[in-house]
């Protein structure tokens, strides 16, 4: 989408090299964000956001559609309680990347379910964050395995020791509500928490434990993430992943 989006937003200008000058943007670098090979940094995103007049659902939404639809957490009755812990949260405490989530598998409770998301920060405070259902997982629930079946979005809000956000499937009337709070790691980039999924009583587990890592905005580690999302075993997880998830302990 960021790709499709650049190139339309190029059509203005009469050519590309004189773009990527004004922008300050390496020609092959601009020619990577369009193809969809590569995401800018934090920095060089808001730099073109700003010189296009736009925000960084440019990421995620046609261009066409940005600004069209009110934004509900903007109302003043909420801006001061819901508002004040999205504005609250900055780069630092969550940084703009690739994730790799671990969490057990809700369907099976005997597996674990591997995936990725992107987080990113918009220019005008709001965190948004963005990913697709493991196929295995729709297939099982008999649910259609088309990207956009698939996706999730969401909005992520600083909490008092960590982030906390909501995320849901397209035109979904459930929701899964997460926790994260950092812990101490040699790079600094790993999340322990919890998913608490909106289903009534009886309905089997509810909530469980869940590890983020953050892999960063290259597309190489993002690329493998994605290769092995899905069902998995605990034998297979990621050694320190399956540390942390602790898949013998009762989650309280």
């Amino acid at each position: 989408m960021f790709g499709t989006n650049l190139r339309q937003l190029a059509q203005n200008y009469p050519s590309i090299s004189e773009l990527a000058r004004r922008l300050e943007i390496n020609r092959t670098q601009f020619n990577r964000y369009m193809s969809g090979e590569s995401f800018p940094r934090p920095d060089t995103l808001d730099r073109i956001c700003a010189f296009f007049d736009v925000d960084a659902r440019i990421l995620l939404e046609p261009v066409d559609t940005i600004g069209r639809q009110p934004v509900v957490l903007d109302n003043p009755f909420l801006a001061g309680f819901l508002g004040h812990g999205i504005s609250q949260l900055t780069e630092a405490m969550f940084p703009t990347g690739f994730y790799r989530f671990t969490r057990r598998s809700f369907i099976h409770s005997d597996k674990f379910i591997i995936g990725l998301v992107y987080v990113f920060h918009s220019t005008n405070t709001a965190t948004f964050i963005k990913g697709y259902e493991a196929r295995d997982s729709m297939r099982f629930q008999g649910l259609p395995e088309t990207p956009r079946m698939r996706e999730f979005r969401g909005l992520v809000t600083a909490h008092e020791d960590g982030v906390a956000f909501v995320l849901s499937r397209r035109n979904a009337m459930t929701y899964s509500f997460n926790y994260l709070s950092r812990i101490s790691s040699i790079e600094n980039n790993f999340w322990l928490g919890y998913v608490a999924r909106t289903v009534r009583d009886g309905s089997g587990e509810r909530v469980t434990r869940m590890v983020y890592e953050h892999l960063g905005q290259k597309m190489g580690p993002a690329l493998n993430t994605a290769r092995s999302a899905g069902f998995a075993d605990a034998e297979d997880l990621q050694p320190y992943h399956r540390h942390l998830l602790r898949p013998d302990d009762p989650f309280y």
